[in-house]
């Protein structure tokens, strides 16, 4: 039985996307979206932008632009029927820094103070060298573009307190490491065409070898020294290509690999060369009837796992998440000229391990299936009051009956 339940959610999830992707579809306007800072702001904005499409603030002449983001909640949650009540959090506060040091050469750096001050992270500290609109080189601490959330992930503009799991739990949410590259648009008869392309630092053995004893390829995000050194000297490959049309919608496919283990020690040979490679594919829509808005993203892993290892590391992954959103009242609420109130719904799942037990054929577990309806209030743009539930289903290793997790989130993000 439990086989079969496993097996319904992950067609569901697949089935869902494919239909939500190729779909009559008409392009998601971003509500949050300023003037671009580089020089082709007149083209149509894309996830490769979101960096710079933010709120920034330049006070009187200073040379240097400064912005940022909060945000903050509180929460209702229990896993089988045992709470541990309410608790408040501030998840994180953000500060953008930018300066154009001249009008084709731009800095922009970011920095992260997550659950108070218990981590703080620089997650872009980067230079963008316009050569021409198809060639903008690119250089320092760089945002990896796999899938559309690891660039656009600003809480203010999203309608869910949670970022999705298969953007945090299999891929590593804010992925950045220090790197060079370019990217580069392409403007033709109403369709934008993107790519971007570096070499970074990259993965390390803890994605195998880690606390939680499985293949997890956020636990790289804990080792600092990916900012100073390679932990194998092999470059990590990052590259994505991507279309949008006003009227259809923006789709992008990236693709993240390369060496994660440590295989040689002062020139001696300690291991053979392990891989990993990502593929993802990531869309943003609106069904033009309704102006429902869709945004989705699904992503598979594979990581070459010793010999050696248990079945409990999985060698493949995949998971993904499809958001909907709707506005049902627009204009004046509580004197708020251009608010909107939005009803939203998400639906989620991430498998840490495919596959099946050698010994026995059996589904192996692992994986996790979530539902979030809410309810959102924006003010203005940059504002957002959110009001989730969340309903989740947790398989461990053996596929044994799930855990359940379910409650209230209530909570507010907002550019500053």
């Amino acid at each position: 039985m439990t086989t079969s339940i496993y097996t319904s959610k992950r067609h569901f999830i697949g089935v869902l996307m494919i239909v939500l992707c190729f779909g009559t579809l008409r392009s998601q306007e971003d509500s949050t979206t300023i003037q671009h800072h580089l020089a082709d702001s007149v083209t149509v904005s894309m996830n490769l932008d979101a960096v710079y499409n933010r709120p920034f603030l330049k006070p009187g002449r200073m040379p240097i632009a400064i912005g940022g983001y909060v945000e903050a909640n509180s929460r209702y949650m229990g896993t089988n029927g045992v709470s541990e009540g309410v608790s408040f959090q501030l998840r994180r506060m953000t500060l953008f820094f930018s300066s154009s040091l001249h009008e084709r050469i731009k800095f922009l750096s970011e920095i992260e103070f997550e659950d108070g001050t218990k981590e703080i992270a620089l997650e872009t500290a980067f230079m963008d060298v316009e050569l021409d609109r198809l060639l903008t080189l690119r250089g320092g601490v760089i945002m990896n573009p796999i899938g559309a959330f690891n660039q656009n992930h600003d809480g203010p503009k999203w309608e869910f307190i949670d970022r999705p799991i298969s953007a945090t739990q299999l891929l590593p949410a804010t992925w950045s490491n220090v790197g060079f590259g370019a990217h580069g648009k392409l403007l033709n008869r109403g369709w934008v065409f993107a790519y971007e392309a570096y070499l970074t630092n990259g993965f390390d053995d803890q994605i195998i070898s880690n606390d939680l004893n499985k293949t997890y390829l956020p636990a790289s995000k804990q080792n600092p020294d990916r900012f100073e050194e390679s932990s194998n000297g092999v470059p990590l490959l990052t590259g994505k290509l991507a279309v949008k049309k006003r009227g259809f919608g923006e789709i992008g496919i990236s693709y993240m690999g390369g060496v994660y283990n440590t295989f040689e020690v002062d020139g001696l040979a300690v291991d053979s060369k392990r891989r990993l490679d990502v593929v993802a594919v990531d869309f943003t829509t609106a069904l033009p009837a309704i102006d429902t808005y869709i945004t989705g993203e699904v992503a598979f892993i594979r990581v070459e796992v010793p010999e050696t290892y248990t079945q409990q590391f999985g060698n493949r992954q995949w998971g993904g998440f499809v958001d909907l959103v709707e506005p049902v009242v627009t204009g004046s609420i509580f004197g708020f000229e251009r608010s909107v109130l939005n009803l939203a719904a998400r639906v989620e799942y991430v498998d840490w391990n495919v596959g099946t037990f050698n010994e026995t054929g059996g589904n192996i577990g692992e994986d996790v299936f979530a539902i979030i309806p809410a309810m959102s209030w924006r003010p203005t743009a940059q504002t957002v009051m959110r009001l989730n539930y969340r309903y989740e289903w947790q398989h461990d290793l053996l596929g044994n009956p799930p855990a359940k997790t379910a409650g209230f989130q209530f909570g507010i993000s907002t550019y500053f």
